[in-house]
């Protein structure tokens, strides 16, 4: 199935880099340096101006590669299947919306909505989200995960908010299946430092590496 193929995916590559961006052009190449520097997820939000299209540059770009190419602040269906039809093999959200939950099943794309509480990832559970955004992280702490996994044995989750380098170890120690990462990560490509964004990427990786090998 499509949609288990994608999560895997999603899994594998740890740290998904959510982009935001002034232009088009900013929000490619902020893209393009994260995935250069290692980061295999991109999650481009839709508050960058076209995003359809820098989604559909991305996703023919690194087509024959191990990136999965998302899109981020999907809050509507017409939204959500915009970013499909240009190639987003993921829809992320910052609430949980049944009507985009229902497009996303429809056509096999992960539905990856933002939940606070326990409550909220019950219901997009009950909507086929497999793989829950805590959202925002840096308000719930790493010690929610694992108050969530007592009962809710079999959600996958990812925090989104807060995340950097220093905290990354206490996400996944506390069962994160993936990390979302802004400003922390992708931030210096708003000042037109992409170089530093590939930096950043880089150090991104050599931690998860080293963590998921400790």
């Amino acid at each position: 199935m499509q949609k288990v193929e994608i999560l895997k995916n999603i899994e594998a590559a740890g740290v998904i880099a959510v982009v935001r961006g002034d232009s088009p052009e900013q929000a490619t190449k902020t893209s393009e340096a994260a995935i250069n520097g290692g980061v295999k997820g991109i999650e481009l939000t839709f508050t960058v101006p076209h995003a359809d299209q820098v989604i559909a540059k991305l996703s023919e770009k690194f087509a024959d590669t191990s990136a999965v190419i998302g899109a981020g602040t999907v809050l509507d269906t017409t939204t959500a299947r915009l970013a499909i039809m240009a190639g987003a093999q993921f829809i992320v959200a910052p609430t949980f919306d049944p009507d985009v939950a229902r497009l996303c099943n429809l056509y096999e794309i992960p539905y990856i909505p933002g939940c606070m509480s326990v409550t909220e990832m019950q219901t997009a559970m009950q909507y086929g989200s497999s793989l829950v955004k805590m959202f925002p992280g840096n308000i719930l702490t790493p010690k929610m995960i694992g108050d969530v996994k007592a009962p809710f044995p079999q959600i996958s989750i990812m925090p989104s908010g807060g995340v950097n380098l220093d905290n990354l170890k206490d996400w996944f120690a506390a069962g994160a299946t993936v990390v979302g990462a802004g400003g922390n990560l992708v931030g210096p490509g708003d000042k037109g430092d992409f170089d530093t964004v590939t930096e950043n990427a880089k150090k991104y990786m050599a931690e998860f590496k080293r963590i998921k090998n400790a």
